[in-house]
């Protein structure tokens, strides 16, 4: 059997990607693109290997001989990098997040339903020890039917943001808004239950001195209630609170299940706890569980990053493109429905925190009302429907905020390749 051929497009996250690429026996690395040459230079040292092309220009990469794109560039530029990829026959693996904006939204939907081409969404955290246990219970019915959750993906990125913005004014996590990033938080829940959400109102938190100092510009986190479609109700927490924390619990008609939380030193998303009946009503038959859940290929799993989860979100893709029925991707509907809550909350806090209903976008009459719908807070995408990136308007930030994460990023470039050179 012929390995899949894969492309990597970003060297920055996308360096996971291609290590999975190299690592795992049906896959074989065979390009990577990247504007930055410092990242060209680090994957050339990192690999040491001639047989791997590497690209600056995206249009001599596609044309590359390749099977499958992971699309790990900016996250508010996937969806035209994907239609164009799928357009010229690849499968494609997208990174978070799937589109900026709905007009992209529906372009993308229709690629794929045209095209037939593959697309994995890499939402990574929905393969997290716990949340991939807690899905794999909730189908086997353990705690009968969601009645409500929470989840949170908490980040203080303030230490890394030079090595993540680079010092660029107009980058996407400089510009984008408080509940933007939210498919860490709202995506394991989708998964687990397979349910679709609804309705959402949203809600931002002030500016915050320490946003200021390293450029960005939204509020320091955004929250989501959202409404699914059985009735049930979902906390969604996402941003850069001081400490950092990810969790998430969900309540059923006949138990509870939540993963450990970072400060209990216990685990966190390794490891889960289950309180349950055998039948709601039952209160007697009360058990407990709770252990770190383990799959079958764990072994190979061992050392990716995020929980091991950044394993099973291309091995499953690569599975899907093999023709597994069985394999566990994220389609583009699936995707849709992590992210919109994002993108109406952000509706809904402009609005004055109404709630508003999150489209099915599965439905091709629907998709009409959206179709040149372009609002976001990115100017290259939004055009004149241009969005503040807060509720009060878009801050001013002095200039030497952005020259000051660029010095510190050239700093950090030069001592990564001083320590490759070194080994």
């Amino acid at each position: 059997m012929e390995k899949i051929k894969i492309g990597v497009f970003g060297a920055g996250r996308g360096r996971t990607m291609l290590g999975f690429s190299r690592e795992y026996p049906d896959t074989e690395l065979v390009a990577v693109c990247d504007k930055d040459e410092f990242k060209r230079e680090r994957v050339k040292l990192e690999i040491n290997d001639d047989s791997v092309a590497l690209y600056s220009d995206f249009d001599e990469f596609l044309k590359h001989d390749m099977d499958a794109v992971v699309l790990a560039n900016y996250a508010n530029e996937h969806a035209p990098f994907a239609i164009r990829c799928m357009e010229a026959g690849k499968h494609v693996f997208s990174e978070v997040l799937p589109f900026q904006n709905l007009k992209e939204a529906v372009e993308l939907i229709e690629c794929i339903e045209r095209t037939g081409k593959i697309y994995a969404y890499g939402e990574n955290y929905c393969y997290m020890p716990a949340p991939y246990e807690m899905k794999k219970l909730y189908k086997e019915g353990k705690i009968g039917e969601f009645e409500y959750g929470e989840g949170e993906y908490v980040h203080n990125c303030e230490p890394i943001w030079p090595e993540i913005a680079y010092g660029e004014e107009d980058h996407w996590r400089n510009n984008g808004y408080s509940t933007f990033y939210c498919t860490h938080s709202i995506g394991p829940i989708v998964h687990i239950t397979g349910l679709r959400p609804v309705k959402v109102t949203g809600f931002e938190s002030m500016m915050s001195e320490r946003k200021f100092r390293f450029g960005c510009k939204s509020g320091l986190f955004g929250m989501e209630i959202v409404e699914f479609e059985n009735g049930a109700i979902y906390k969604s927490l996402h941003g850069g609170l001081y400490k950092n924390n990810i969790w998430y619990t969900v309540y059923g008609s006949k138990g509870r299940m939540e993963t450990a939380r970072e400060a209990a030193c216990d685990g966190d998303i390794h490891r889960i706890y289950v309180d349950f009946d055998e039948y709601s009503g039952a209160y007697d038959t009360e058990k407990h569980e709770d252990y770190r859940p383990t799959h079958a290929e764990a072994e190979m799993a061992k050392g990716y990053g995020h929980g091991n989860s950044d394993f099973y979100s291309m091995y499953n893709f690569v599975r899907k493109i093999r023709g597994f029925e069985d394999a566990d991707v994220i389609d583009i509907y699936e995707a849709c429905d992590m992210f919109l809550p994002g993108i109406f909350a952000y509706r809904s806090i402009l609005a004055g925190g109404i709630p508003m209903e999150i489209p099915n976008l599965r439905d091709p009459e629907v998709r009409e009302k959206y179709r040149n719908d372009t609002a976001c807070t990115d100017p290259k995408g939004a055009g004149e429907q241009l969005l503040p990136t807060t509720s009060k308007g878009t801050p001013e930030i002095p200039q030497e905020v952005y020259d000051r994460q660029q010095k510190l990023y050239e700093e950090f470039k030069v001592e990564e390749l001083k320590k490759l050179k070194n080994k």
